[in-house]
């Protein structure tokens, strides 16, 4: 059963933008579904404001160590779309954000990981907790002629514990993509990735690894691209 995510940017000429990091998970629910179905779990198709949820949330989060309430406050920029149906077997998750510069979403991946495991404690009244510590980031720039999306291993000995546990899921995330789509205000002049392809247009650069891959080298997304002046 595979999963797909989809990692959307569109810049606008200012270098502001939108992004969205979205997950597909129906094939999940059609094992998990039928099961799903008997304990009569209600649709859910709601959008969470984390700007609101962390204000809803301001006493309990003050509570908590600096790093984390610095974790949290990067969620702030997003909101997450869920849609989950056991009957219909949908599952689909979409955090997205708008920025006046790309910077601001840095690490997106990351906060979508967060995003979930505190609205898995939304049920609780305790503070949500932010993510365990992360092995890697992913940071973007972009000046209006040249992006880039860089991944960095931050911590060698967590990565390596993280690669670790991906071992038993291999054969759950071997048909798993990871799909990034890169829409530009002008055409793209050049890239490193050579595999990727283009929107007849030339603005938009569309490039698909397994998931699996990437976990294994969180550098193989690392990209320049080049726009035509």
């Amino acid at each position: 059963y595979s999963c797909n995510f989809t990692e959307e940017i569109h810049f606008e000429e200012d270098g502001s933008g939108k992004m969205s990091i979205n997950f597909d998970g129906s094939e999940l629910m059609q094992m998990a579904g039928d099961e799903m179905a008997k304990t009569n779990e209600k649709p859910v198709d709601s959008i969470i404001s984390f700007k609101k949820l962390l204000e809803e949330k301001h006493d309990s989060i003050a509570e908590l160590t600096p790093e984390e309430q610095a974790k949290l406050k990067r969620l702030e920029h997003f909101n997450l779309h869920m849609v989950m149906n056991a009957e219909e077997k949908i599952m689909k998750f979409d955090l997205f954000s708008e920025f006046k510069d790309v910077s601001q979403v840095n690490d997106a991946f990351n906060t979508f990981r967060e995003a979930g495991m505190m609205n898995a404690g939304k049920g609780q009244e305790q503070a949500p907790m932010a993510g365990s510590d992360q092995a890697t980031e992913v940071n973007y720039t972009y000046n209006g002629d040249t992006f880039s999306r860089k991944a960095t291993i931050l911590d060698e000995e967590l990565f390596q514990q993280s690669l670790d546990s991906l071992a038993g899921s291999e054969m759950f995330l071997s048909g798993s993509t990871y799909t990034i789509k890169y829409h530009f205000p002008k055409r793209v002049k050049s890239t490193n990735l050579e595999e990727a392809t283009f929107s007849a247009d030339g603005k938009t650069l569309i490039y698909e690894m397994s998931f699996l891959d990437l976990m294994k080298d969180p550098t193989a997304l690392d990209l320049q691209v080049e726009l035509e002046k």
